[in-house]
């Protein structure tokens, strides 16, 4: 008797023990398959994400190469470069095309900017559909006159560079017809920087020639690329 209730207290022990062990092989089974689902999910927006990152390197690339290709014999008499990584071109020492803390564009640059502006629109038309804003910048040197404090030449190379990217965008905007470039106008707006971004020497210093200029800078959509990615991944 005793033997018969120790083999079906043993038998009933040993059903229990399947049970639990079944539980915890089907839970393992549903991590498993979570773990595998989730790890599927961030590959594919790390692919997504790197896809986006080759497709704005090409992007940026293609933008530099064309500007290049248009602009590359004429930059070294106009005093202008061109920055690959932020697709600026810079016509340095602005003090070339205004008179000293004067923002009306003098006869040389104006004559500059009717050779310049109407291909640069041209050249970036085919880009439209990747270009957030185009900003004309103006920047000054920390230098402001003699005297007054840090504060007091900040803001007047402030407004100076604000007036003088006004003007340039002015004077710009009526070489080329906004029929003929459809929304690409609507992007190009002004901007000053005063001396908040100096242009500095191999040893740290300012360079206050290479300081004072006008820049026309290209802005992609590229970060409005991300925050949709992000958005789905949510």
């Amino acid at each position: 008797m005793l033997n018969s209730l120790s083999a079906r207290r043993g038998s009933s022990e040993e059903s229990e023990w399947l049970s639990v062990s079944d539980l915890m092989a089907g839970l393992m089974m549903v991590f498993l398959c979570i773990s595998i689902v989730m790890m599927r999910s961030m590959m594919e927006e790390r692919e997504k994400i790197r896809a986006l990152a080759q497709s704005y390197r090409d992007n940026q690339l293609a933008i530099y190469q064309t500007l290049m290709h248009e602009f590359e014999s004429d930059l070294p008499r106009w005093g202008a470069t061109i920055d690959k990584d932020r697709l600026i071109i810079a016509f340095n020492n602005s003090d070339a095309m205004f008179s000293t803390g004067a923002a009306e564009m003098n006869e040389d640059a104006q004559r500059v900017m009717e050779s310049f502006f109407p291909r640069y629109i041209a050249a970036l038309k085919p880009f439209l559909g990747s270009i957030r804003a185009i900003h004309i910048e103006g920047h000054t040197s920390s230098e402001w006159g003699a005297g007054g404090s840090s504060r007091e030449n900040y803001f007047n190379n402030l407004r100076l560079s604000q007036n003088r990217s006004r003007e340039v965008l002015h004077f710009v905007h009526g070489l080329v017809p906004a029929d003929e470039v459809p929304g690409m106008l609507a992007l190009v707006a002004a901007v000053g920087y005063s001396s908040a971004r100096p242009v500095l020497r191999a040893d740290g210093s300012e360079d206050p020639e290479k300081s004072k200029r006008v820049a026309f800078r290209v802005i992609t959509n590229s970060e409005a690329q991300i925050h949709r990615i992000l958005e789905e991944a949510i």
